[in-house]
C-alpha cells in the first residue's frame, strides 16, 4: 500500500506478535499518511485486536516495526500511548452499565485533567478549568455526532439504555476527549444495521478528515480505505511461509508484553463485540 508517511501517518514493516499458542498476527506492511482512515479487515479471531493494540502502544509486538505520529514501535511504546486512544475496545474501555451518559463523560474529564493535560492545566483556577471541561466534552460530543437530547434521559440516560450505535459514539466521544492524534476504534461494524453502520462509516471518515489518524477494525471494510488484513497471517506463519512483506524470521519470543494505559483508557461499549477476539488479544499476550 502506498501513501506519504508524515508526523501524524502510521506504517508498519514486517509486524507480527506472537504468544502462548502462537502467532495472533504476522507479516504486517502498510503505509498511511496522516489523517487516513486505516481499516483492520479480517474475522473474528484472526488477530484485528491484537494490531490494533500493538499499533497504539498497548500490545509489544514480537517481530518487525512501526511508526505510529512519528514515534516508532516497539521502542518508544509509553509515546504511542500519549498520542492515542481507544473506543469500544473490550476489556480495555468498558463502559459501566449503571453509569449514566454525563457521568462518564465527567469521569474522563476530570482524568484527563488530572493525568493527561499539562500541569499549567492542571493548576488552572476551578472556575476556568470547569469551563474549559465543558468545552472538551461538547467538542468531543460533536465530533463524535452524539446528541444528548435525543437519548430517552437526555446526559441522565444510563448506559444500559442506549441502543448500539449510541453507546459506540459515546465511547468515540470519551476517546475523542483526550484529543489524540491516533484513535482506534474496535469492532466498529459489529451488529449494527446497515444503515447505522453507514452513519458510522461517514462519522469515522469525518473524524479523520478533521486530521485525527482513524484505525478502526471491522469484518468488511468499505470502499476508500487503507485496508490492512489480519486474515489467513497467523496460520500461514505456523505453517511456515512466510507472507508478502515480511523479512521474517522463525526465532521468536513466546512471551509478549501487554501493555494499557490506565489514565486514558476506562470506558467503552460491553455490548459492541461477541468477546472472542478480546479474549484471544489478551490470552495471546500471555495476559488472560
Amino acid at each position: 500500500m502506498g501513501g506519504t508517511v508524515a508526523a501524524d501517518g502510521v506504517t508498519a514493516r514486517g509486524l507480527g506478535l506472537r504468544g502462548p499458542r502462537g502467532w495472533a498476527f504476522r507479516a504486517v506492511s502498510f503505509e498511511a499518511g496522516p489523517g487516513s482512515l486505516i481499516t483492520i479487515e479480517g474475522p473474528s479471531g484472526s488477530g484485528r485486536t491484537c494490531l490494533l493494540l500493538a499499533l497504539t502502544g498497548r500490545m509489544k509486538p514480537t517481530e518487525g516495526t512501526a511508526t505510529v505520529a512519528g514515534t516508532e514501535l516497539p521502542r518508544r511504546m509509553a509515546a504511542v500511548r500519549r498520542v492515542s486512544a481507544l473506543a469500544h475496545v473490550p476489556g480495555v474501555t468498558d463502559l459501566d452499565p449503571a453509569l449514566t451518559v454525563a457521568e462518564h463523560l465527567s469521569e474522563r474529564a476530570l482524568l484527563q485533567r488530572r493525568f493527561g493535560d499539562s500541569l499549567r492545566a492542571l493548576l488552572r483556577p476551578r472556575q476556568e478549568g470547569r469551563a474549559a471541561r465543558r468545552e472538551r466534552i461538547e467538542s468531543a460530543l460533536t465530533a463524535a455526532g452524539l446528541d444528548l437530547e435525543s437519548l430517552p434521559k437526555g446526559a441522565r440516560t444510563a448506559v444500559r439504555d442506549l441502543e448500539r450505535a449510541e453507546a459506540l459514539r459515546l465511547s468515540l466521544a470519551l476517546a475523542l476527549i483526550a484529543r489524540p492524534r491516533v484513535l482506534g476504534v474496535d469492532d466498529t461494524d459489529l451488529k449494527l444495521s446497515d444503515t447505522e453502520r453507514a452513519a458510522i462509516w461517514e462519522l469515522l471518515r469525518s473524524i479523520a478528515a478533521s486530521g485525527t489518524t482513524v484505525l478502526a477494525v471491522c469484518s468488511e471494510a468499505p470502499d476508500g480505505t487503507v485496508r490492512v488484513s489480519t486474515a489467513g497471517t497467523a496460520e500461514e506463519a505456523d505453517t511456515g511461509t512466510d507472507t508478502e512483506g515480511t523479512e521474517g524470521t522463525d526465532e521468536t519470543d513466546d512471551d509478549t508484553e501487554t501493555e494499557y494505559d490506565t489514565e486514558s483508557e476506562t470506558e467503552s461499549d460491553e455490548n459492541g463485540t461477541d468477546g472472542k477476539e478480546a479474549a484471544d488479544a489478551l490470552a495471546q499476550a500471555g495476559r488472560a
